[in-house]
């Protein structure tokens, strides 16, 4: 076995996509979104997010058009965002596909049941959502979906990917 400071199967500098890299430079805090009931259950790792406050609230967010994340909230109008923390940082790995997940995702942590699809018990933060609107942005479906419920638990370290990478930001914990 070999031990590499860099991921052994990246194409070098020159050959990488220069907008991935450019939006690689960006610390964005991770999320893993849900959809489904029952064993109809889908999830995503997403990182192209943003949130608008208003009447009503709304998340904004850049899924991969192939997705079961994307199909499940379209059958259903409805998902849960959750905001992962330092610890979750393996189950992000399995949500985005990267790392293997033995007997399905959704058997890596506790999820309940909610009206607008499985919730991850001990996230941080969550809020279940309303599908609103969706078009296709690049290589990705932009959806927006109105905030319905908001969920707040106990801050805690947040996730975060900067440049290819998991990073771990403490807190300051002002109670905000």
């Amino acid at each position: 076995m070999t031990i590499h400071d860099s991921h052994p199967f990246e194409p070098p500098p020159e050959d990488r996509d220069p907008v991935r890299r450019f939006r690689g430079r960006f610390a964005t805090g991770v999320t893993l979104w849900t959809s489904g009931h029952g064993v109809e259950r889908a999830g995503l790792t997403v990182t192209s997010l943003m949130v608008a406050g208003g009447e009503p609230a709304r998340v904004l967010a850049l899924l991969d058009p192939e997705s079961d994340l994307l199909e499940s909230l379209q059958g259903t109008g409805t998902g849960v965002v959750h905001v992962l923390a330092w610890r979750h940082r393996q189950l992000a790995e399995m949500f985005a596909g990267s790392s293997p997940a033995p007997g399905g995702q959704f058997q890596q942590a506790r999820f309940e049941d909610t009206a607008w699809g499985p919730a991850l018990v001990d996230a941080p933060a969550r809020c279940g959502v309303h599908l609103e609107a969706e078009r296709e942005v690049g290589w990705s479906v932009e959806v927006t979906c109105t905030v319905e419920e908001v969920v707040l638990g106990a801050e805690d370290e947040p996730l975060v990917h900067h440049r290819g990478r998991w990073r771990q930001v403490p807190t300051g914990r002002s109670g905000a």
